[in-house]
């Protein structure tokens, strides 16, 4: 693996271009307009099986050599790609069996991407061969210095696949996991509806069933298809180290998809990376309708920071953006324009939170297909649109910062747990459970209060923070409560944590689980609730709402909030002790706030007084600054702040840089 970027005055700028989309004519100037923007990396090759490989076994690299010469020649940095993300079609005709079969059992044919079923034997042995014979081709090329492995995994619902070839692999994982049938009856339950089994060869896959499939079967069917995500880029992985060494391997994951597990994915790769979407994930995303529109052109204030600092930890430290939002998108229910400024303001806040380079998704506007309306650096005529501007802005203010180190550690840290994200998908309880919304609600009312976050696993080093939040570890190891334990760090729990087992079973001991270790609760019961239903909370002597979810626990800890009304009134909502504290309800964002703004206190964590639409983000020595509300603010910085960007009066889509006074 390799070591880290240096410092850096500001993130490396880059973009996505498609050479074989264009005549090549046009390559030369625009290679030399990218770099006269400011640009060093461009990405290159992801969709580009067909144009390389246009019929069995004859491949056509002049293009893509003379195209890389242009790109290198006018000083642009090559990041090549395996382009396994796009079969060609004479290779889904030579190989119908590589196509993957959807949860109805239709298979999902050729005539776009990704169509592909990770479990096809076939399939994977294609994938080495293209990716062995592009390495081979560009792995020296002294161009070329990253690798991108295929693109987006689990766009369009792709991880999971219901072939034959899927079922055979889905058998052989389960006789590799549990040796005997046995051992795989006691897992599932099988004595529960006569769903008994005598042998591996009987099983099939949880799909087109009269009732929902046992939980651990559907458990062990999203832990196998997320394995073989992770078995199908290992295999790239190795076939670039062998013939490009020295090059970073990356993956460009997406927002809020949890299909597949990210840290096992990384850990084979040198950096993680992820493409950023922000207006087109506001219109599908967590908030309500009132705050959709007064953000309808900067977005949700916290789905970009949260991704960032997700793929950064995932990275262990280090990320990129591969694909950055230039203008309105082409595949979302509704594709509204950014404000004039967010283009670069969320290159700058990617910089704040670790992100080493950002590129932009699209030099040109495709005048044809699919994504006709998904804007790019420059209109389809070559005319430079807003993003260009803006971005040429971010070059130029580079030269006014310091080299920086990367991100340091936060004080607080969130736990995201794969694992128990499969369980929440397998056991959701309630239609309107969104766990992703849920964590997205803590991440964000702990940044309304200016603190910096990580964003670990369970499994990560718990060294040096100060407090870890955990919105729902539903499956908590024992290895994590005793690392936590010996941490010193305090600890807030979300409902529904140690509420399962590994296999997906009640803990022997009732929910919390391995928690009760260090906290006296036990759930009694849980429930879930309708959104038109609220809950109402005391905290001290101010009254919180709650929605969606509510337990009752028993406890012997002390008791911090209480629900009222007409049902079990005065029952803990909020239960802790020194070490521990335990939520048994979702809190609406202001109730959720407070909550939080008590558990910094309690924790020694300091804060500032709620921001708003403003966001704070601090990096080496700097403070960022970054407004997504419609209206202007000031940035709370102290008397003697250096400002190296910008003022303290911050407008509308606008960023403040400063240096505090020594």
């Amino acid at each position: 693996m390799n070591a880290p970027c240096p410092d850096q005055r500001g993130p490396l700028l880059g973009v996505c271009y498609y050479p074989e989309q264009w005549p090549e004519g046009v390559w030369p100037a625009d290679a030399a307009r990218m770099v006269a923007l400011g640009l060093t990396r461009v990405r290159i090759g992801e969709f580009a099986w067909s144009a390389i490989e246009p019929e069995p076994g004859r491949f056509d690299w002049g293009w893509l050599d003379r195209a890389i010469a242009v790109l290198g020649g006018a000083g642009l940095q090559v990041i090549m790609s395996t382009p396994t993300a796009a079969p060609p079609r004479w290779l889904v005709d030579r190989y119908p069996d590589i196509l993957p079969v959807g949860a109805d059992g239709h298979v999902r044919k050729f005539g776009a991407r990704r169509h592909y079923c990770f479990s096809s034997t076939r399939y994977r042995q294609e994938a080495a061969r293209i990716a062995t014979e592009v390495a081979r081709r560009y792995g020296r090329n002294d161009h070329v210095v990253a690798w991108q492995i295929d693109n987006e995994y689990g766009d369009h619902d792709t991880i999971h696949s219901y072939s034959p070839a899927a079922q055979a692999a889905f058998r052989d994982w389960l006789a590799a996991r549990y040796g005997t049938i046995g051992a795989l009856n006691a897992a599932w339950g099988t004595s529960f509806w006569s769903m008994r089994y005598n042998g591996f060869d009987q099983i099939e896959l949880p799909n087109q069933l009269v009732e929902e499939p046992s939980p651990t079967h559907l458990m062990d069917y999203l832990r196998f298809s997320s394995d073989q995500v992770v078995a199908f880029n290992r295999a790239q992985t190795e076939i670039l180290r062998a013939h490009s060494p020295g090059r970073d391997i990356t993956h460009n994951g997406m927002n809020q998809n949890t299909d597949y597990d990210h840290r096992a994915l990384a850990a084979d790769l040198d950096v993680m990376s992820w493409d950023a979407y922000p207006l087109g994930n506001l219109i599908h995303g967590r908030l309500p309708e009132a705050d959709k529109a007064r953000l309808l052109r900067t977005g949700d204030p916290d789905q970009p920071g949260f991704n960032n600092d997700l793929y950064r930890g995932v990275g262990r430290g280090r990320m990129w953006i591969m694909e950055q939002q230039p203008g309105p998108v082409n595949w979302a229910a509704q594709n509204q324009a950014p404000a004039d400024g967010m283009v670069r303001l969320w290159t700058w806040a990617a910089y704040a939170h670790g992100c080493e380079m950002v590129a932009y998704f699209r030099w040109r506007q495709a005048p044809f297909a699919q994504e006709q309306y998904h804007t790019g650096m420059l209109l389809p005529d070559g005319t430079p649109d807003q993003a260009h501007d803006e971005v040429a802005r971010v070059a130029a203010e580079r030269a006014l910062l310091p080299p920086l180190p990367p991100r340091g550690r936060a004080q607080v840290a969130l736990v995201l747990d794969y694992p128990s994200r499969f369980a929440l998908a397998v056991l959701p309880q309630a239609a309107n459970f969104r766990p992703g919304h849920h964590a997205l609600d803590w991440y964000a009312a702990l940044r309304r209060l200016g603190v910096d976050l990580d964003i670990i696993g369970p499994g990560d080093d718990l060294a040096g923070y100060r407090l870890i939040v955990a919105p729902d570890l539903v499956i908590m190891p024992e290895d994590f409560v005793t690392r936590l334990a010996a941490s010193g760090a305090k600890a807030l729990f979300g409902p529904r944590s140690g509420s399962k087992t590994g296999d997906m079973h009640i803990p022997a001991n009732l929910p919390p689980g391995p928690l009760q270790r260090l906290i006296d609760v036990k759930v009694l019961r849980s429930e879930s609730l309708p959104d038109w239903h609220e809950e109402r909370v005391l905290l001290g002597n101010r009254t919180l709402t709650a929605r969606r979810w509510r337990e009752t626990v028993t406890t012997g800890a002390d008791v911090l909030a209480t629900f009222a009304g007409d049902y079990r009134a005065g029952a803990p909502a909020l239960v802790g002790n020194d070490r521990v504290r335990y939520l048994a309800t979702l809190p609406a964002p202001e109730g959720l706030r407070a909550i939080m703004a008590g558990t910094l206190d309690w924790a020694g964590v300091a804060a500032l007084p709620d921001l708003g639409d403003l966001r704070i983000t601090r990096r080496g020595g700097l403070c960022f600054a970054f407004n997504f509300g419609p209206a202007p603010a000031d940035a709370p910085a102290p008397e003697g702040a250096r400002f190296l960007i910008g003022s303290r009066r911050i407008d509308s889509a606008d960023l403040a840089i400063w240096q505090e006074a020594d």
